[in-house]
């Protein structure tokens, strides 16, 4: 800034006088406008630092889908468990990076983004690396960093995917299962994304999902379902007579595990989709997404637990196990909520609620290993039309929602799964079924200290 008497002569103690009346009355301004751009530099720093933490705590949370299914599976098959969900991330990552986060959220119509391909850090903000001070300004403007938002809703894709994976365990073909995921991750979720929080037809219609109840899990559950009816049950699991065989959990231990991990990594899952760390308003909010998570996730155990005996004759292990899980998958749709108690119903009910499609499943000869369609399928539309409860949603709305992207994902996974049943067969050989996958597909064993022995149907 030039000085104002710079080209005028005046005695000496007139100018010192002068400069400083001067300095008095314009620093005022300076100092607003330097605390303004200071705040808003910090609060670029806090969101994207929130993204990025929040990101990798729910990338974490492959972690737990893989110790959860390992643990649930028998042990003949935890090593293609492990093998299936590290390929899971890679492939998200990936897909997610090449075409689909853009078609979820760049330039999106009424349905559906730009197929451009890859997705990369913005040119103001390479010009800022380049050490272009002048663009700065544009950089905090955007409110985050342009690729620490891409992380956080890569490791979204990924949580969907999971879910297909513990459902149709134990029999699908590696290979199959893997092209399944890059279907989903590149084209079915994206398109899912667009729609909602990309900002097409059904947000311009009110629909509400804070944190991704049908968009996420309810995504993933509808493909999970579809893929577990062109698959079949496993060998030996309906028996002639119409008993179920019981397949408990091989490893309670680290079944457990995975769930502590998966309930720890939701904390970033529904916290981190306040979008924002850089107000009181947003830490005040967060917090409360917070702590109804734990409470629902709380109400859904217990709740589980109170029905597992008379809806399974036993106080079931797994039972309460998944009702952690449904408890979180309920209240994702509508955390923010203030009263704190209707987190405990709505978790407790999203317990009871997984607890009766655990059976109605078996009623039904429908075979989902891990229990991944009651919790993350029926529990999710439970917490997507609760959030017409207490969370602003409009019920006929919520429920267009659930409708439409249940009969779009069903519809489309059911598609893919038969077409690639009929060119690839996607389902294990009886032998390999039998002795596992981990000796048959892979040659290797997770407890190589063991003989397994085939099993007989």
């Amino acid at each position: 800034m030039s000085n104002p008497f710079s080209r005028r002569r005046v005695p000496k103690v007139v100018g010192l006088a002068a400069l400083t009346l001067t300095f008095l009355a314009v620093m005022p301004g300076l100092a607003s406008a330097a605390d303004s751009d200071v705040g808003l530099e910090t609060q670029f720093i806090f969101n994207t630092f929130a993204f990025l933490v929040w990101g990798a705590l729910i990338m974490w949370m492959a972690a737990g889908f893989t110790m959860l299914e390992s643990g649930a599976v028998r042990t003949k098959n935890a090593s293609m468990i492990c093998l299936k969900n590290i390929g899971i991330y890679s492939i998200a990552g990936l897909a997610y990076f090449a075409v689909g986060y853009n078609l979820m959220y760049v330039d999106v119509s009424d349905y559906i983004g730009t197929f451009e391909i890859f997705y990369s850090t913005s040119a103001d903000e390479i010009s800022l690396l380049d050490g272009d001070e002048a663009a700065l300004a544009a950089v905090i403007g955007n409110g985050y960093a342009v690729m620490s938002d891409w992380f956080f809703q890569m490791v979204f894709v990924a949580t969907a995917a999971s879910i297909v994976s513990g459902a149709i365990a134990e029999r699908i073909k590696m290979w199959p299962f893997f092209i399944f995921t890059l279907v989903l991750t590149a084209f079915i979720y994206p398109v899912v994304g667009a729609w909602t929080w990309g900002g097409g037809w059904l947000a311009q219609e009110g629909f509400i999902d804070f944190a991704g109840s049908t968009i996420v899990h309810g995504t993933g559950g509808w493909a999970a379902l579809a893929g577990v009816m062109v698959v079949g049950p496993r060998l030996g699991k309906f028996r002639e007579d119409g008993s179920v065989k019981p397949t408990p959990p091989s490893n309670v231990l680290i079944f457990t595990l995975g769930v502590f991990i998966l309930w720890l990594g939701w904390f970033a899952f529904n916290g981190g989709s306040q979008l924002a760390l850089g107000t009181a308003a947003d830490a005040v909010s967060m917090s409360n997404v917070l702590v109804n998570t734990n409470l629902s996730a709380s109400a859904g155990v217990l709740a589980a637990l109170a029905v597992s005996r008379p809806l399974l004759g036993r106080m079931d292990l797994f039972a309460g196990m998944n009702g952690a899980i449904a408890g979180l998958v309920a209240i994702t749709a509508g955390p923010a909520i203030t009263d704190h108690w209707w987190a405990v119903i709505i978790g407790a009910v999203g317990g009871l609620i997984c607890t009766l499609a655990t059976k109605l499943l078996e009623r039904l000869k429908i075979d989902d290993v891990v229990g991944a369609i009651p919790a993350h399928l029926a529990s999710g539309i439970w917490g997507t039309l609760a959030v017409t409860i207490a969370a602003g949603g409009r019920f006929h709305i919520q429920l267009l929602g659930v409708v439409a992207i249940g009969v779009f994902v069903f519809i489309l996974s059911y598609v893919v799964w038969r077409v690639m049943d009929t060119l690839l067969g996607i389902r294990v050989s009886a032998q390999v079924e039998r002795l596992g996958q981990d000796a048959g597909e892979l040659g290797i064993e997770s407890y190589p200290e063991f003989v397994l022995m085939p099993e007989e149907d």
